[in-house]
C-alpha cells in the first residue's frame, strides 16, 4: 500500500511540471470558422452487431459529400492500435473509452467532426467521455437493436463464440450493456436499411455541425 501511495504522489508531482499550450495555439473557434463547421463528437453506442460502424461509415460519406471534414473511430481499429495493450476487463473498458474521448477532443479542437462507433457498455464511461469532450460537443446516439437481431446479423461469429465460452466478457452475453439513460438521439434499426438509419442520423446531426456565420 505504501508503494501505491508513493507512486500516486510521484505522478502528481510530475504533473505539476506539465504546462499545456492550448493558450498559445489557434483556438477551436478560429479553426471552425476556417472549415465552416463545428468540431463535435457523434458517439454511437450499442451492442456488437447493432449497426454502429455501418451507420457511422454511411454518415461519414454523406458528410464528406457535404464538404464536412470528419474522422471515424471504430472499436476494432482502436483496439489494434492505440489501445492494443488493453483487455476487456471492466477497468480496461473504461480506460479504452477514456483514451478515445481524449483523442476525440483533440480532433474537435481542430474543428474536425469525430464519428465514434463503440459498444461503450457502461453509463459511467459514456458520461466520462462526455465530460472530457465537453457536453456542448458530445452527441450520444443509441443504436437500438435487440440482442436477438444482433445475433442474427452475427457476421463475425462473435456471439456464437461467446455462447460457446470462447470469448470472455462479451457484452450482452457474459458482460452487461447499460442502456443509455437519456441519449441525444436514438436509432431503432429493426426493419430499416443502413441508408434509412444513416439518413435519420444525418438529418439530425447536420444542423449541429454547420457553423453559424
Amino acid at each position: 500500500m505504501l508503494s501505491v501511495v508513493t507512486n500516486i504522489l510521484e505522478l502528481k508531482a510530475e504533473k505539476n511540471n506539465l504546462f499545456t499550450t492550448f493558450d498559445k495555439i489557434l483556438s477551436k473557434k478560429q479553426k471552425e470558422a476556417a472549415l465552416n463547421q463545428k468540431g463535435i463528437t457523434i458517439w454511437l453506442t450499442g451492442l456488437s452487431g447493432s449497426g454502429k460502424t455501418t451507420i457511422g461509415a454511411f454518415l461519414e460519406k454523406k458528410l464528406f459529400q457535404n464538404n464536412i471534414i470528419t474522422t471515424l473511430l471504430d472499436g476494432d481499429n482502436i483496439r489494434t492500435g492505440i489501445n492494443n495493450n488493453l483487455s476487456f476487463s471492466d477497468k480496461d473498458r473504461i480506460e479504452n473509452i477514456r483514451r478515445i474521448a481524449e483523442v476525440s477532443k483533440l480532433f474537435n479542437l481542430s474543428g474536425i467532426v469525430s464519428i465514434n462507433c463503440f459498444v461503450s457498455p457502461f453509463q459511467y464511461s459514456r458520461d466520462l467521455a462526455k465530460e472530457i469532450i465537453g457536453r456542448e460537443n458530445f452527441f450520444e446516439v443509441f443504436v437500438d437493436t435487440s440482442i436477438e437481431e444482433c445475433e442474427k446479423r452475427d457476421v463475425k461469429g462473435l456471439y456464437k463464440k461467446a455462447r460457446a465460452g470462447e470469448i470472455k466478457n462479451f457484452t450482452g452475453i457474459s458482460s452487461s450493456f447499460e442502456t443509455p439513460i437519456n441519449p441525444d438521439f436514438t436509432i431503432s434499426t429493426l426493419g430499416k436499411t443502413a441508408k434509412e438509419s444513416g439518413d435519420e442520423l444525418f438529418n439530425y446531426i447536420l444542423p449541429k455541425i454547420k457553423a453559424k456565420k
